[in-house]
């Protein structure tokens, strides 16, 4: 079915590739898989070598290694073609966290294009055009929220699989089955050069590969598929057609991908386009018609007078240019009799002004009134939440939520630290941090304020308040307790090892995990975080201990380097108070006697009395506890609370071992 070796992508340039052996009618090859579409070798002289460690390199003319499989191992004596490929899905393959297709640069050229689908960090199956100079989601629809097409993001497997029916399902419930759904000979599954994903089918080999399903009907609404400065309109008959805008050019004349430049100036570059100039000849300038225009990538740019703010706009637009340039427009003819003048001047349905001798002074005015409006609610905010405030004294930062305190603004917070000189940083620390962050379990900023020396944060609201708030009332229910330390370890996973710059917390305690409407925890409060570099794992150290006693893990305690087991030590201690209604703060017995202090761990109060926890848990728990449910969270507590940082595992093999739970 399938065939290998150096396949021509130019001229005396070839790729290692495998292809399906039978071609199409029009004798062009199908290739599924190559391994260096983008740096292809010498037609003479260059080698695929397996070596004798199991290694599978690619050599250009001059012994350079272009390509390696990476597969060192002494059990390696052979080399096998399998059924699969890397340009196009195949049927029975998955789409994974790590893995995407790419599209190739055209039809003739493999190198790697703009164009890709694959998982975003939001768990989501998404295309990406991604050029050097735009990036953009273009599908689904980026405007829409993820659940408005049927996406959800309350996953964390991250896995498209393709069957040999002709239907793809995903993790975030994408799910789609082609138009000729059922057994057929051959499928893929393929990432267009035009920045379209296609399935086809096709019955026999050697077949014509027919087109069962594609994601975007209309060509046109793909980004970048024209280029930059460019038009893109949809002809029934032709369907997608690129054209340049007047005044533009293309830049390459046989690929729109580079989308139009402007061409040399002319005479009419030396004219004033204003509304307002009575110098010019009446007859000097005309309207051009573009109808039923979407503005993609370039919702707030502007060329030379013309200001589009026209964000997700399609109706008619007239674009006023000089007549030297309309003469080659038919689009022009009808619409000659337009007259731009102050009552007819519109952009797109809504008034606007231009900008007048006096446009920066009304500006001015009108920001130092939004300035003051916004200083005057930030100084009721602070006032109402001291009003409001907790009186804890164990804690530098203290959280509090009001639902009804402003309009849009769902969660609150103020910090008061005890250390003034610390103040500023640690609450810079902690804007920067949370603004970089977004997970489902983790709790979301919408803004803060300063204010002298009250500094406020603004969150999203949490209608349950906190875990701690919760466990101390007795109202959590045992499955409501289970998903809480799931969704918890989620979050800390994220932020060891998914956002781009790894976090430690440095404080999870039941305080700092609040709970939503539907009891979905978020872990919140980064004031003690720790931004980590990749890499940096085992080399970080800080000036004093942070952290609340009884939760910090005593390597922290023993002044030795920290790593993101801190965090995993923390969770565990959180799970147990959960699961045995006490807290640290009842267990822990502290003796301070100069240097050295004594405790008597949490983990050790429960392995002693383990069977005692295991029998009273019944009736503590409920109807519907679930003992096993109770000994794998006591498993993975004890284990995350090993007196070796080393023995701990990390929180995405705590979420892996819960899931795994609950999936057998």
């Amino acid at each position: 079915m399938f065939s290998a070796g150096f396949f021509q992508v130019g001229e005396n340039a070839y790729s290692f590739a495998i292809w399906f052996t039978e071609p199409s009618p029009t004798h062009n090859l199908t290739v599924v898989w190559m391994s260096n579409r983008d740096q292809p070798v010498n037609g003479r002289g260059s080698k695929l070598i397996l070596q004798n460690n199991g290694n599978l390199i690619l050599t250009d003319a001059g012994k350079s290694t272009i390509w390696s499989s990476n597969t060192i191992s002494n059990s390696f004596t052979k080399l096998l073609l399998h059924d699969n490929g890397n340009l196009v899905l195949l049927t029975l393959q998955g789409l994974a966290l790590n893995t995407k297709l790419i599209s190739s640069r055209s039809l003739t050229n493999y190198s790697s294009g703009f164009y890709s689908f694959s998982f975003d960090n939001e768990n989501t199956l998404r295309l990406l055009y991604n050029s050097p100079e735009l990036s953009s989601i273009y599908w689904p629809d980026p405007w829409r929220a993820s659940r408005e097409v049927g996406r959800s993001t309350y996953n964390n497997s991250r896995i498209a699989m393709f069957d040999h029916l002709g239907s793809l399902s995903a993790s975030d419930n994408f799910s789609i089955s082609s138009a000729d759904y059922g057994a057929k000979l051959q499928r893929i599954l393929k990432m267009d050069a035009d920045g379209n994903v296609r399935l086809y089918s096709r019955a026999q080999q050697g077949g014509t590969w027919v087109v069962s399903w594609q994601a975007i009907s209309e060509q046109r609404r793909i980004h970048g598929i024209c280029g930059a400065n460019s038009l893109c309109s949809h002809v029934p008959s032709l369907g997608r057609k690129c054209s340049c805008l007047p005044g533009y050019e293309m830049r390459n004349k046989i690929d729109w991908s580079y989308g139009c430049q402007p061409q040399p100036a002319g005479d009419h570059f030396n004219l004033s386009w204003s509304c307002n100039n009575s110098t010019a000849a009446p007859d000097a300038f005309g309207f051009m018609h573009l109808p039923h225009v979407e503005f993609y990538g370039y919702d707030f740019g502007s060329i030379g007078k013309w200001t589009p703010h026209t964000p997700g706009f399609d109706g008619d637009f007239y674009l006023k240019l000089p007549k030297s340039i309309l003469s080659s427009y038919n689009a022009s003819a009808e619409e000659s009799n337009y007259v731009c003048s102050d009552k007819l001047t519109r952009s797109l349905d809504r008034t606007y002004e231009k900008s007048g001798p006096n446009g920066s002074v009304k500006f001015m005015l009108k920001f130092a009134y939004a300035v003051g409006v916004a200083e005057i609610v930030c100084v009721f905010l602070v006032w109402y939440f001291m009003s409001r405030r907790t009186g804890r004294e164990d804690s530098d930062v203290v959280m509090q939520g009001y639902h009804h305190a402003a309009t849009g603004f769902r969660r609150f917070s103020y910090s008061e630290l005890k250390r003034p000189h610390e103040a500023e940083a640690e609450f810079l620390a902690e804007v920067s941090l949370i603004g970089k962050l977004y997970h489902m379990n983790l709790i979301e900023m919408w803004g803060y304020c300063v204010e002298e020396k009250q500094r406020l944060l603004v969150y999203e609201y949490m209608e349950h308040g906190s875990l701690a708030e919760k466990l101390s009332s007795n109202v959590l229910d045992w499955k409501q307790k289970f998903e809480i330390a799931v969704g918890t370890a989620k979050g800390l996973a994220y932020l060891h090892e998914e956002c781009l710059e790894w976090v430690l917390h440095c404080d999870v305690k039941p305080q700092n995990i609040l709970l939503d409407s539907n009891y979905n925890p978020k872990v919140a409060d980064f004031g003690l975080s720790k931004l980590l570099n990749r890499g940096e794992q085992s080399n970080l150290r800080f000036s004093r201990i942070r952290g609340t006693r009884g939760y910090i893990a005593p390597e922290w305690v023993q002044n030795m380097r920290i790593t993101s087991k801190v965090d995993v030590y923390s969770y565990g201690i959180v799970v147990l108070e959960m699961l045995t209604g006490k807290s640290p703060a009842e267990i822990v017995q502290a003796i301070e006697d100069g240097e050295e202090t004594h405790e008597k761990m949490m983990v050790t109060w429960v392995r002693e009395k383990m069977n005692g926890a295991f029998a009273n848990a019944e009736s503590q728990m409920g109807d519907d506890y679930d003992q096993g449910r109770f000994e794998i969270l006591v498993k993975v507590a004890l284990q995350c609370l090993e007196e070796d940082k080393d023995a701990r595992p990390t929180m995405s093999q705590v979420v892996e071992m819960l899931l795994r739970h609950e999936n057998n």
